[in-house]
């Protein structure tokens, strides 16, 4: 299993649709020229954007958090360019691009240093071969102070692996419960 390089990531987003919108190189400027966390194309890697859609975890409730039995009114939904996670919380947020795994590809997502080195942590499960959809983002901040997230700039990185043979069952083949999924997708039992 070897990590794929910038070539590779390429070909497959512009000859197979693995990334949609795809960005073949590092934007690090938006439309006006302001500053951005950049996003695209990096040597080993694709560096994925937030889009302005948030759930942002609220305890007003006082529900516990149960995987199997979600409370979805534990959200609070917002819609902006920048996110204000409170402290010691997290937000849930989904990727602009929409990614199609080949069958012999495991992706592996690791947060961007300039949110980590802010206490901001991003959290993605592997994206299994054959998985396709927008990908679910965490957002943890664990400082005691409000933290924010800019929507349509960098927050995360992908990886792809490719396997020197292919699996023999998909996420695809098994009908996958987060399979296609488009905006935030909360937790499935």
């Amino acid at each position: 299993m070897s990590i794929k390089s910038d070539r590779w990531i390429r070909r497959m987003a512009e000859r197979h649709g693995m990334i949609e919108p795809y960005e073949s190189g590092q934007v690090r400027r938006g439309e006006s020229g302001e500053q951005q966390i950049s996003h695209g194309t990096s040597s080993y890697g694709y560096d994925v954007r937030c889009a302005r859609e948030f759930k942002i975890f609220t305890n007003i409730n006082s529900a516990v958090v149960d995987p199997k039995h979600f409370d979805a009114n534990s959200f609070v939904d917002f819609t902006g360019d920048v996110c204000i996670i409170p402290p010691n919380s997290f937000a849930l947020a989904h990727t602009v691009e929409y990614f199609r795994i080949p069958r012999n590809v495991l992706t592996i997502c690791l947060g961007k240093s300039t949110y980590a080195r802010c206490g901001i942590i991003v959290n993605v499960t592997p994206l299994e071969p054959e998985w396709e959809g927008h990908v679910t983002l965490e957002f943890s901040n664990t400082t005691p102070l409000p933290a924010k997230i800019y929507a349509n700039e960098g927050v995360a990185q992908f990886l792809f692996f490719e396997s020197d043979e292919a699996c023999e069952v998909s996420y695809a083949d098994r009908a996958g419960k987060y399979q296609g999924q488009r905006g935030v997708t909360l937790p499935r039992a």
